[in-house]
């Protein structure tokens, strides 16, 4: 069976470097085209030299990288260098890349692509705001249907939000943009915090990354040592979620996940609850059910494959 080919928008984020690196030791089963990147983490500078860094490590300079949005739709950027670092890859030693974004935006990039690909070829893995793919979905309607899936870490319901008690971070950023791709029809899967706290990386996993030997899962555990020190406040342990990879562990596994049908829209109007998911568990609404919701992982073979596939970089 031929390779999934997924485009990866992304604003790294240690996390995400985990997501995309996890993706590229799976080429039989991924085929990473491109990367798209959005004002997030950091800003949208930092975020595109991030994805470059990282395809660098991993000696992938060959997938191109597009700079899109620098801010949400309707809002001022929220960022996040108190989790994340200065440079959205605090912990790892990642030279500046050599290689350069292409010139194209990235939400032409994802118009044209997603047009020009068959119809349900393309799955969009999408780790930050999505502002660049409803920006897209809004430029060209006629994509909506050509897509695979939407496969996107952000909400949450269960766990109330982390940056603020009923949003969670990617969302809350740009709910707009999320509320424009939830109600578009696309078929969508949603790694919200719900399933990302479920998992939780350990020390001693950290260390068998490590010890795999190959430079890109060494540096991969230096920012997940770094990446550590956020949260101690919330885990009763030292153990800590390691959130977008899950979407890369969904494609790969999806089998691991507990996963149910729900309606989910997202609050674009309260000042209280704006960025909430509101997820219809128990289909209380009677509304089409228009998400596939992750609720938990099982985190063994999950983190086993993830050290795996890291640990056959180079």
């Amino acid at each position: 069976m031929a390779a999934r080919k997924i485009i990866i928008d992304t604003d790294p984020g240690q996390d995400d470097a985990f997501a995309i690196l996890f993706a590229l030791g799976s080429p039989e089963e991924l085929d990473v085209i491109g990367i798209t990147t959005v004002g997030g983490n950091v800003p949208l500078a930092r975020t595109t030299t991030n994805a470059l860094k990282v395809l660098e490590l991993a000696q992938r300079p060959d997938i191109p990288v597009y700079a899109g949005c620098p801010g949400p739709t309707l809002r001022k950027l929220i960022t996040a260098e108190n989790i994340h670092g200065e440079t959205g890859l605090d912990g790892a030693d990642l030279p500046d890349p050599t290689t350069a974004a292409q010139s194209e935006h990235a939400v032409n990039y994802l118009v044209r692509t997603i047009m020009a690909a068959p119809e349900g070829e393309l799955t969009v893995c999408t780790l930050g705001p999505m502002t660049n793919l409803a920006m897209a979905m809004t430029m060209e309607p006629r994509i909506i249907p050509r897509i695979r899936e939407v496969v996107s870490m952000g909400g949450g319901f269960f766990e109330g939000g982390n940056a603020t008690p009923a949003a969670e971070f990617n969302i809350f950023v740009d709910p707009h943009a999320a509320h424009k791709v939830y109600a578009s029809g696309v078929p969508i899967t949603m790694a919200g915090i719900d399933c990302t706290y479920t998992a939780q990386m350990t020390p001693g996993w950290i260390n068998s990354l490590r010890d795999t030997g190959s430079r890109t899962a060494a540096e991969a555990a230096n920012l997940a040592d770094f990446f550590r020190l956020y949260g101690s406040h919330k885990f009763p342990t030292e153990a800590r979620p390691i959130h977008d990879a899950c979407v890369t562990g969904y494609l790969l596994k999806p089998e691991i996940f507990e996963q149910r049908q729900c309606h989910v829209t997202v609050d674009i109007s309260s000042p209280v609850t704006i960025g909430m998911t509101v997820v219809d568990w128990w289909h209380v609404t009677g509304q089409e059910r228009n998400c596939n919701v992750l609720r938990r992982i099982d985190p063994e073979p999950f983190f086993a494959l993830m050290a795996e596939r890291i640990g056959r970089l180079p």
